[in-house]
């Protein structure tokens, strides 16, 4: 991974002349900050009794706040210019292809401004903060505020494990477990997408503070580990191991780093399933280990496939394949939760709801398979029954800028690739606080490479 360089005397006048407009910085920088902070902490502020509405104003703010960043920016690099316009032509065409599913199957506006915000927002949040030009002393500022809202996060956390354990804090799911979920507290899956986000700041952590003693870096990713093992948050295991061996795969050419990762992969593996058979913190993860739910005909199969099937049943024209069912009529966030859950807010603004998702609804109600690994409800799916091939294309289009262009480390390469399978089991693709803050770390993991390659540059 790459390091950053001490700051010195001798790097003064460099920073000068590379990132000028140290005024500008701290009107973009707070702007940023202040998106990320609207779409992180609604849900907490929401549970403690603000009122729904909170948790929409990011969709407002994020474009705006983002929007004047990239208006005002003063960057001159060709490729990071190049970059910024790819991105802004992929949102432009998803855009566009969800306004002419809008069309095509009668969907309400309000359905394509928030499907849009659902799926886009992380990519205008990445998209300003590369817009910044950073010096190296307003990146450390940057990181702080960053790490200072995922430290609240784990600790919300690991509070609230304890809280609940001594039958303080009330109970409102399932299972104790579902409720140790940081700040994404009293939502769905937040112990799912708080877990996911305090192991991605902890990974961020231990491979960048590369000047802080490794006890301190290993217990930061341990408090992380803990959450995971106090949410039983299995699938998050799961898919990080997945992740980690599609990285493996795409280290393939350097065949020293490969060996390396395959290494500590199997070396993982065998000591996470040497837990699992041992030791009691570690037994809920022996409810999926059952061959016969993942076969063709397994029920696992059957019910996760299902939505594939129903949607092409509603379908009434050719196009509906290459342009979906329209925003918001499928089984992605806001068909198949926001717009039963906000009606209220959302149907005075005109939106519109599809049969579609009540089918699948009814395929899962009841159903003894009860555990979001298996749910038909599922990010991939939604994009699909939702938009059609062209905005499935659309969306990958702009995950791959992102992977071309900006994952410049194995870390930010391996948040990407958890993000595209956790697409595979629920929606935590169009969760925004859990997808702004992938988009967060792999922007500030960006100008950190680049700072860092511009001060080795210039000491030479």
């Amino acid at each position: 991974m790459t390091e950053l360089m001490p700051e010195k005397a001798g790097y003064v006048n460099t920073e000068i002349e590379l990132y000028k407009q140290k005024k500008a910085f701290i009107k973009n920088s707070t702007l940023v900050l202040i998106s990320f902070a609207t779409a992180f902490f609604p849900r907490i502020l929401d549970s403690l009794g603000a009122p729904p509405p909170i948790n929409f104003v990011h969709f407002v703010i994020v474009p705006i706040a983002c929007g004047i960043v990239i208006v005002k920016t003063r960057v001159r690099d060709r490729n990071q210019i190049l970059t910024a316009k790819s991105l802004i032509t992929g949102i432009f065409f998803l855009l566009g292809v969800m306004t002419a599913s809008a069309l095509l199957n009668k969907a309400g506006l309000i359905n394509v401004f928030v499907a849009l915000m659902l799926l886009a927002e992380p990519f205008i949040l990445v998209l300003a903060i590369i817009s910044i030009p950073m010096s190296l002393k307003s990146l450390k500022r940057f990181r702080a505020w960053i790490l200072g809202f995922a430290s609240v996060h784990l600790l919300l956390a690991l509070t609230q494990h304890f809280l609940i354990a001594a039958r303080i804090l009330r109970v409102t799911s399932m299972t104790a477990e579902d409720n140790v979920q940081g700040v994404f507290y009293l939502s769905g899956s937040g112990h799912v997408v708080g877990a996911s986000v305090s192991i991605y700041f902890a990974l961020y952590y231990f491979v960048s503070a590369k000047t802080v003693p490794f006890w301190i870096r290993g217990a930061v990713f341990f408090a992380a580990f803990l959450q995971l093992l106090f949410a039983d948050a299995k699938q998050v295991v799961v898919v990080f191991l997945a992740a980690w061996l599609l990285l493996i795969l795409t280290k393939l050419k350097d065949i020293k780093t490969a060996l390396q990762y395959l290494i500590a992969a199997i070396l993982i593996s065998y000591g996470f399933w040497w837990c699992i058979q041992n030791l009691e913190a570690f037994m809920a993860f022996r409810t999926w280990i059952r061959p016969e739910l993942y076969g063709p005909d397994g029920a696992a199969t059957i019910l996760k496939f299902g939505p594939l099937r129903i949607f092409s049943s509603y379908y009434q024209s050719p196009l509906n394949w290459l342009l979906g069912l329209g925003p918001g009529h499928t089984t992605g966030r806001l068909g198949g939760w926001m717009l039963k859950d906000y009606w209220n807010l959302l149907g005075p603004l005109g939106a519109t709801i599809h049969p579609a998702t009540e089918a699948v609804w009814q395929t899962v109600r009841g159903y003894w398979l009860d555990s979001s690994f298996f749910s038909p409800f599922w990010g991939w799916a939604g994009i699909w029954g939702d938009f059609g091939f062209l905005g499935l294309g659309a969306y990958l289009y702009l995950c791959s800028i992102v992977w071309r262009k900006l994952c410049l480390d194995d870390f930010s390469k391996f948040m990407m690739l958890s993000v595209l399978i956790f697409g595979l089991i629920f929606t935590q693709m169009e969760e925004p606080g859990y997808m702004l803050s992938v988009a967060g770390l792999i922007g500030l993991r960006w100008q950190e490479i680049k700072i860092s390659n511009a001060l080795q540059k210039h000491s030479f």
